[in-house]
């Protein structure tokens, strides 16, 4: 029978714990300082602003590229940067800051798009050109091989295939080598540190570190406690080139280590517990549990996932761990992460298997396979080692699109379906520049910036000697987002309210205020803006909203990329970039004026439901899933919900009713936080108030302290706009 019950930690093991919490909050409060507001994912680098490096360029522009140049700077940088060791960590090592901060790292000026850069620039798109990291590796191939063994492996394959050309296999073992040298370094640390500690813990848990250190120089991980550290090496190495942050099914990947130490007597669940959670203080890479197996008969949860869970909820520090939802879920961990987030504020993300799979199923893939895309990143989703979907990396700009389409209509008879035809031409410009724009990325990324990382810990790039990007692995595919439909949906819903069906202005008049951007015309802004919005119950905006998904949805799936036919699935996130990605917006019938943030992904706008007596967490759930893509990648639910409010609503089991409901109605990812509005708008007014706040941003968790106080807003407006 599964063992469910909580992990209770010892006082050494509960001091070590806090320890780390506290370590982590210290480290933060020193980057903040020094570095400023980070608006992204917690991650976990330490900051050494005396650390230098030098930069040796082989192009012209001053840029480093190449599989031998980059691999070169990453040895030297690995055996260069400070050798980090927190005592109370169960693991060594930490990374200081991605390699680009010290190293011009890109596409050189002739591998250039400069042909479509100019049509990107028109719609403040994100093309998504030169995107690094955005797939997610095997971790096993690490495990099983270790070091030694990745060395070994690529000797071989450089031997066997003979290609004419050996850097691929010259950059990767320069990686390698950079990576047994730093875990050599790392390991005669740790003896002198422990030669220089009083404390008997302290030196005991220092000699361990080292050994283990030692031993994965050039072996494989054989206890939980090597494999975690050997992920924690995977993670500083992975961040350190384009702060990659994907990983694996973190829960099957460390259960049979976990069973073995068991069975041996060499492990207890307290110190599996601290050793999960030295992982993540390490960093935040994005990792799920649970889920169905790829033949559908059982669910994974293990005692690892509630191992995992109680790592995440003592340490408290931003961790991205995802649990996949689908109908046998062990109720006991679905109910145990969300026991855990209205204790802490916020836990992990519900990634729903239906949307995700059944969804991903739709492009021709067979459903077993849809069922190991595991949630590694912010919004979405890969099979870890066999797939190139680059997602999160680009942004099709429908706000732009719209705006252009209004400027198209100025002259003649304008009319809501000549507006929708303009709108819909401009939409596939966008689309079909980002296409072209990944045909280019797949002919010259690999000889610019490989997938130096990735290559290692999947299966054909080594065997084939070819990147991730050009046939390294059997399934590639390349995700656009579209972002602004609420933006979007209410404009179109307040023209045909305002200007077509009541006649309160005219077509002109509208042209006339959103030119001069509401100035002298508030009470126009307001009637424009206080209609039935998207994600209310049958409002006409729901229904543009629909016409938006389904072209855009068209326009990325009716062909692939011109050159190559290389197949788009299409998304809907914004990640926290409302307010860039509206900065050059002039002002939206919606109400919206210039360059005030878009709406997030293809959600309904903060205060939709103002006026309705119904339970806004709902009707936004409901709105989200009904707007889905439809093909696996994530277009997902933001619910931040004031605890006082979900007492009265039903507690937990209205938020498990929720989440279950979503995921069938084909809802592909849930970011919750469950806070009290008084917490939260103390630590917005004063971030040093609560520094320690953890929130879940859009896909990514973080300190709230840490976040600028745009960010932190977003998180504020949302939070507001759901309480009656």
């Amino acid at each position: 029978m599964l063992q469910t019950d909580r992990v209770i930690l010892s006082q050494l093991y509960s001091q070590r714990v806090n320890g780390l919490r506290e370590d982590k909050l210290k480290i933060n409060e020193f980057k903040r300082k020094e570095i400023g507001h980070q608006d992204f994912d917690d991650w976990g680098f330490v900051h050494y602003p005396d650390f230098k490096f030098e930069a040796r360029p082989n192009h012209p522009s001053g840029l480093v590229y190449g599989y031998v140049a980059i691999g070169e700077h990453l040895r030297r940088f690995f055996n260069e940067i400070p050798k980090y060791i927190n005592k109370n960590s169960a693991l060594a090592g930490a990374w200081i800051g991605p390699l680009q901060n010290f190293v011009r790292m890109g596409i050189i000026p002739e591998d250039q798009p400069s042909d479509l850069k100019e049509v990107w620039a028109k719609y403040n798109t994100f093309p998504g050109f030169g995107g690094m990291n955005h797939c997610a590796g095997d971790i096993e191939i690490g495990l099983k091989l270790g070091w030694g063994g990745l060395l070994d492996k690529i000797r071989h394959f450089r031997e066997f295939n003979s290609p004419a050309d050996t850097s691929f296999y010259d950059g990767e073992e320069l990686v390698v080598l950079g990576m047994q040298e730093w875990t050599g370094a790392l390991a005669l640390e740790a003896e002198r540190m422990a030669q220089e500690e009083s404390d008997p813990d302290t030196r005991k848990n220092l000699l361990e570190i080292a050994e283990i250190n030692q031993w994965l120089v050039n072996n494989p991980p054989r206890t939980l406690r090597e494999a975690c550290q050997f992920i924690a090496h995977f993670q500083t190495l992975d961040r350190t080139y384009f702060a990659g942050g994907a990983m694996d099914q973190l829960d099957e990947v460390l259960r049979p280590y976990y069973e073995k130490d068991m069975e041996a007597g060499i492990l207890t669940d307290e110190q599996a517990v601290w050793y999960v959670a030295s992982l993540f203080f390490n960093d935040t890479h994005y990792s799920q549990i649970a889920g169905l197996t790829p033949d559908g008969s059982r669910d994974m949860t293990s005692r690892m996932s509630f191992i995992i869970l109680d790592a995440m909820h003592y340490l408290r520090i931003p961790a991205n761990i995802a649990l996949r939802v689908h109908d046998d879920v062990n109720p006991q961990l679905l109910r145990r992460s969300l026991e855990y987030m209205l204790e802490d504020g916020t836990g992990v993300s519900y990634s729903c298997n239906i949307g995700c799979e059944q969804g991903y199923a739709k492009n021709g893939y067979p459903l077993q396979l849809a069922r190991m895309r595991a949630k590694v990143g912010c919004n979405w989703t890969a099979i870890p080692g066999r797939e190139y979907p680059l997602q999160d990396v680009t942004r099709c700009n429908l706000g732009f699109a719209f705006h252009y389409a209004m400027e198209d209509i100025r002259c003649g008879e304008p009319s809501l379906e000549a507006l929708f035809e303009r709108f819909c031409h401009h939409t596939k410009i966008i689309v079909d520049s980002i296409k072209s724009g990944y045909d280019r990325h797949y002919e010259v990324i690999g000889r610019n910036t490989p997938e130096l990382v990735y290559n290692l810990f999947m299966h054909g790039p080594v065997e084939r000697g070819l990147n991730c990007s050009e046939g390294g692995v059997d399934i590639l595919n390349f995700n656009i987002d579209g972002v602004g439909m609420a933006t979007v949906a209410d404009s179109f819903a307040a023209i045909e309210q305002r200007v077509v069906k009541e006649g309160r202005i005219t077509w002109q008049e509208l042209f006339d205020v959103l030119d001069k951007n509401y100035e002298g015309a508030e009470n126009i802004r307001l009637m424009l803006k206080n209609i039935s919005r998207l994600g209310c119950p049958g409002s006409e905006a729901q229904k543009w909203a629909d016409r938006i998904r389904n072209h855009y949805v068209w326009c990325c799936k009716h062909e692939g990329t011109p050159k190559y036919n290389l197949p788009i699935i299409p998304g809907m996130f914004s990640h926290g970039n409302i307010g860039e990605l509206g900065a050059k917006l002039p002002a939206t019938p919606n109400g919206r004026k210039a360059g005030e943030a878009i709406s997030h992904s293809n959600e309904p706008d903060p205060g939709f439901a103002a006026g309705i007596d119904s339970f806004s967490p709902s009707l936004k759930a409901n709105a989200v899933a009904a707007l889905q893509p439809g093909y696996g990648n994530s277009s997902p639910l933001h619910l931040d919900i004031d605890t006082d409010m979900l007492g009265k609503a039903g507690g937990i089991d209205a938020l498990i009713s929720l989440i279950h409901t979503h995921n069938q109605m084909g809802g592909t990812l849930i970011n919750l936080n469950c806070l009290t509005g008084k917490k939260l708008l103390e630590a917005h007014e004063d971030p040093s108030r609560h520094p320690d706040l953890v929130v879940r941003v859009t896909g990514y968790s973080a300190f709230f302290a840490s976040l600028s106080k745009e960010y932190r807003q977003q998180v504020v407006d949302r939070f507001l706009s759901s309480r009656k």
